[in-house]
């Protein structure tokens, strides 16, 4: 990408997009374009087809989406699929059809089947069934990827997808009922140590194994792709390390410094065994994470802390 190149961050407010627009005014990229969800409803084909005709951007990172955990996944599946499927494609189609030069769809590790190989390689994608949880926000995911793929192969366009695996950091959604798993545990810990609780129930039995990825490491692995990659092949972001739940609950309690005690509800549901990617393809591109675990928990919480939204209930 020139530094000057029109880019088109979708989704600048959430996590993920906040971070690729912070990842490429750092690299000195200046003609960033953004839209809220008041300006342009990416649901809405013909505003999005509007946008791209008046703006014709060169580049666009695909960071929008409709997200959240386990409860939010299971009670709202139609929802997921619908939302996320409509809003990619229209952001794909509309890019296909102005010229643009190259998109990266962005995506989630949620894609792949519940009982893959572990650590999880690219080419696992749709060899067996789906974690029945967020089977609804894979698809859409799937979707999203496989449509950049097929437009590469029938129109010879350059467009790419990067699948993350669990990812937090400033930004992230604090919402007591519809945020993922570390951003929920540095909340619960958080108001858990302000009442002076004496204990935290935490779902499940804290057995599955969970990797996670420091959102602006994802952004800068994000900027390094556009710059250095092109294929069908989705890329696997993440660090090639896990722990169990139950290690992470302690490791959130520690840093928040709650010092009660956890106990576990074993009848709600785990969620996916064990889901580690095998990211040696991005390290033979040249790119690796940066953000120890513990130390992006630190900067999670201090951003949680000065975020407005935790005070939501």
């Amino acid at each position: 990408m020139e530094k000057d190149a029109k880019i088109y961050v979708a989704g600048h407010r959430g996590m993920v997009g906040s971070a690729i627009v912070r990842a490429l005014e750092k690299q000195g990229y200046t003609n960033i374009i953004t839209r809220t969800h008041k300006e342009l409803d990416l649901c809405d084909q013909s505003a999005v087809r509007s946008f791209f005709e008046t703006e014709k951007p060169e580049y666009v990172f695909l960071a929008a989406a409709k997200v959240g955990g386990i409860e939010a996944n299971q009670s709202a599946l139609a929802d997921f699929m619908y939302e996320n499927m409509i809003l990619e494609m229209n952001v794909i189609h509309s890019a296909w059809q102005n010229g643009c030069k190259k998109l990266e769809f962005l995506g989630s590790s949620c894609i792949y089947p519940r009982m893959a190989p572990q650590p999880m390689p690219e080419s696992c994608l749709l060899t067996s069934e789906l974690e029945k949880t967020n089977e609804a926000y894979a698809l859409a995911k799937i979707s999203g990827l496989k449509y950049c793929e097929f437009l590469n192969r029938q129109y010879g366009t350059d467009y790419i997808s990067v699948m993350p695996t669990n990812l937090y950091g400033p930004n992230d959604n604090y919402h007591p009922t519809h945020s993922h798993v570390l951003p929920a545990l540095i909340r619960r810990f958080h108001e858990a140590k302000e009442s002076g609780a004496e204990s935290v129930t935490c779902w499940g039995d804290g057995s599955p194994l969970r990797e996670f990825l420091y959102v602006d490491d994802l952004a800068d692995l994000c900027v390094f792709l556009m710059n250095n990659y092109s294929g069908n092949e989705t890329v696997n972001a993440g660090t090639g390390k896990e722990l169990t739940i139950k290690e992470l609950t302690e490791l959130v309690a520690k840093v928040v410094g709650y010092e009660g005690e956890i106990l576990w509800d074993p009848s709600k549901p785990n969620g996916t065994p064990r889901k580690l990617l095998d990211v040696s393809k991005a390290a033979a591109l040249g790119w690796t994470y940066k953000t120890e675990l513990e130390d992006g928990i630190k900067l999670a919480y201090a951003d949680f802390l000065n975020n407005p939204m935790r005070a939501e209930r």
